[in-house]
């Protein structure tokens, strides 16, 4: 009797299936990955967030006009040196002094060590404390809590530019009077957790508006 022979993989139904499933399989990975490739080509890479750049910062007190400032201004940071309250700070765009009174305020020293400080003129002595114009505090009735019994920033104000109107319980800015040192703003922003009410708007654009 002739030997079986053994039936080869070419005519078992189940490899083929098999053999076709794998196959299968394969190209559909294939495919994926080429069209994640092309749909990730075809996307626009995104950019990591940027924090918002703060433009509300003041200049140090004694500061002459900003385009005369920005001329005169080396950056070379002494007037930081001499500022005992850390007040002052350099700007990261172009290293020049800044202020953010809601991190630190300007105190109005008597002497004005930053202003002596500075060999440029970028930064002129005031004849006195109520003779400095940093900018003007301005009050957001609608988040002030004045009306719930709220005024911790009129007696600090130093220059007594705010009052307390008890006819409508608002906090009131005397503008003759207010040199914006920002001590309102960071007596607002201890006082309250999440609202700051009362704000300095910059001498820059206080001037450019009324250029305007």
């Amino acid at each position: 009797m002739a030997p079986k022979r053994s039936q080869s993989h070419s005519s078992d139904p189940s490899y083929g299936r098999r053999n076709f499933l794998k196959h299968s399989v394969v190209s559909l990975g294939v495919a994926v990955q080429e069209y994640v490739k092309h749909r990730d080509a075809s996307l626009p890479k995104k950019t990591p967030d940027r924090k918002a750049e703060r433009t509300d910062w003041l200049r140090p007190p004694g500061a002459v006009e900003e385009a005369l400032f920005l001329e005169r201004c080396t950056a070379c940071g002494e007037c930081l040196k001499a500022c005992p309250h850390g007040t002052i700070i350099s700007s990261e765009k172009d290293e020049t002094p800044i202020v953010f009174p809601d991190r630190t305020p300007c105190y109005l020293c008597e002497d004005f060590p930053c202003v002596s400080a500075c060999e440029t003129d970028a930064l002129q002595p005031p004849a006195q404390p109520r003779d400095v114009r940093m900018g003007i505090a301005v009050v957001s009735h609608r988040m002030c809590s004045a009306s719930q019994g709220c005024h911790a920033c009129v007696p600090q104000c130093p220059t007594q530019a705010l009052a307390l109107d008890f006819s409508a319980f608002r906090i009131q800015v005397q503008e003759e009077q207010c040199v914006g040192c920002g001590i309102c703003e960071h007596i607002c922003k201890t006082v309250n957790d999440r609202v700051v009410a009362i704000r300095v708007v910059p001498e820059r654009s206080r001037r450019s508006a009324e250029a305007c």
